[in-house]
């Protein structure tokens, strides 16, 4: 219990003695009281007092500081109009000062111009007189005189471009054609083939004239019965032991061939017996076929090639073109592309499956109107090959764009394959009117008295007037001649333009 209220308990119990000492007590304790609340009254009067003072002191501070930054600003913005008054003041000042030496100059150019067109008339009309003057002594006018100029210069400029061209040519011949010529004698040494004579025909030898009734048969229907079964054309004909089988299909046409030989090796030739050997050839045909697809492959060390593929490469041995058989000429522009594409640090496998591939087109067991190229492209497509070997294969022929290095080299090596010397046979009157018509380019030209195409084609002699033709001018046609052939020909290989001027002065001593 609080003390004080003890002790008032105890007073009111206790009596009046105690009354006054209780009193004392509590006046004692109330003063006290009231002295720490003034003291603590005091304390917080300085402590808020204190804060008011350092809150007026920073607020005077700050207002001081933002003063003078305003005063600053004031006297930076009057220090500007000041200096901007001054620039407009002079610009005032020398526009008005450029504006009288202007009016000057204006007016002395108004007088130099007056003395330039004066003077221009004069000049003129001295021009004039000296132009009749020349006229006069010419005998031209000068027209006349200016396109004479003018296709003299046009005749000497284009001497000297033909010059510069062929000086060029030469020289870029120079620098690529020795090792090119090295890189492709070198593979067509190490890689070319022999070759097969391209027909549509082949004959079949007989024993004796009298075979040829049993081939016929009754009315002719053994032979009919042989045509259904191969899709062959017997001709029986008065060769002298001899049948011709004639289509243009190779496979079928060797399918007759070797059905017809078993057959007279039998000696039983009829309906039935000519079906069941026909279709045992046919089958026969086809392994061999899948073999030699399968040889060619292996021998070229080309892996993971689709089956189809493999059959269309066999199919090859039985086709030619140009005549050079197609296996063959496969076979060759293979080896020719991984050699070039070895020289060129490319992927010489990929350029070998390309080459074997580039011509699967001509051997489509399919109806198609498309080139053999897109044809052979779509069917490598669809077998699984990469887009490199497809485009090769699309490509060689120009019929779509090349999108690879392989592609150049593919188109390359056919060419070579097809152009080297004894790789194609030629038909006589092809060959003929290819001569005709190099001599008949050459003979277009004037001033070219004769034209002779020698070595079968590969080079072209074009004899010219000297009275008519230039040392230079013989360049520059020789030039024309090879470029007219390379647009209005075709051919394979190369030609070459060779020009022959000769001045021969004769005279006889009596």
């Amino acid at each position: 219990m609080n003390p004080i209220f003890a002790a008032a308990a105890g007073v009111l119990l206790g009596g009046g003695g105690s009354y006054i000492l209780f009193f004392l007590l509590l006046k004692g304790k109330s003063q006290k009281i009231i002295r720490d609340a003034k003291q603590r009254g005091e304390n917080i009067k300085e402590k808020k007092i204190l804060q008011a003072k350092e809150k007026f002191i920073s607020l005077k501070e700050k207002h001081a500081t933002e003063r003078k930054e305003l005063d600053r600003k004031l006297n930076d913005r009057e220090e500007r109009i000041k200096r901007t008054e001054s620039n407009l003041q002079r610009t005032i000042d020398q526009n008005k000062k450029e504006g009288r030496q202007n009016k000057n100059d204006q007016e002395k150019l108004d007088q130099g111009l007056t003395d330039l067109e004066k003077r221009e008339t004069e000049l003129k009309n001295d021009h004039q007189k000296v132009i009749e003057a020349l006229e006069g002594l010419s005998g031209m006018t000068a027209d006349e005189a200016k396109s004479e100029i003018l296709e003299q210069i046009k005749s000497e400029a284009k001497f000297l471009a033909a010059s510069q061209a062929q000086k060029i040519i030469d020289e870029a011949k120079e620098n690529a054609s020795e090792q090119a010529k090295k890189i492709v004698i070198q593979t067509i040494q190490r890689v070319a083939t022999e070759h097969s004579i391209e027909n549509s025909t082949s004959t079949v030898q007989l024993k004796n004239e009298d075979v040829k009734g049993r081939i016929i048969g009754r009315e002719g229907r053994n032979i009919r019965a042989l045509e259904a079964a191969t899709g062959v054309e017997f001709i029986v004909d008065d060769t002298p032991e001899a049948i011709i089988l004639s289509c243009f299909d190779p496979v079928r046409r060797e399918v007759a061939r070797l059905a017809l030989n078993q057959l007279m090796a039998d000696g039983r030739i009829h309906p039935g017996r000519i079906e069941e050997v026909v279709a045992k050839t046919s089958k026969k045909i086809e392994e061999e076929i899948t073999q030699h697809g399968k040889r060619t492959v292996l021998d070229l060390g080309i892996h993971n090639m689709n089956n189809k593929l493999v059959r269309m490469v066999g199919r090859m041995k039985f086709r030619s073109s140009y005549g050079q058989n197609l296996l063959q000429h496969s076979r060759e522009v293979a080896n020719l592309c991984a050699a070039m594409a070895a020289e060129f640090g490319l992927d010489a496998k990929a350029a070998k499956r390309a080459g074997l591939l580039h011509d699967i087109g001509k051997v489509s067991e399919e109806e198609s109107e498309l080139p053999h190229a897109i044809l052979g492209m779509k069917i490598a497509k669809s077998a699984g090959e990469n887009d490199d070997v497809c485009n090769a294969i699309g490509a060689h022929h120009d019929e779509i764009e090349m999108t690879s290095l392989l592609s150049p080299i593919i188109q390359v090596c056919d060419g070579i394959s097809g152009a080297r010397p004894g790789a194609r046979r030629e038909m006589v009157e092809a060959y003929i009117q290819r001569l005709k018509d190099l001599e008949s380019i050459a003979m277009r030209y004037t001033g070219v008295k004769k034209a002779f195409a020698i070595q079968a084609g590969r080079e072209l002699r074009v004899i010219v007037d000297s009275g008519q033709v230039s040392d230079v001018e013989s360049d520059h046609l020789s030039f024309d001649i090879s470029q007219r052939i390379m647009n209005d020909m075709t051919y394979p290989g190369q030609v070459k333009v060779i020009v022959i001027r000769e001045r021969r002065a004769v005279s006889i001593a009596r």
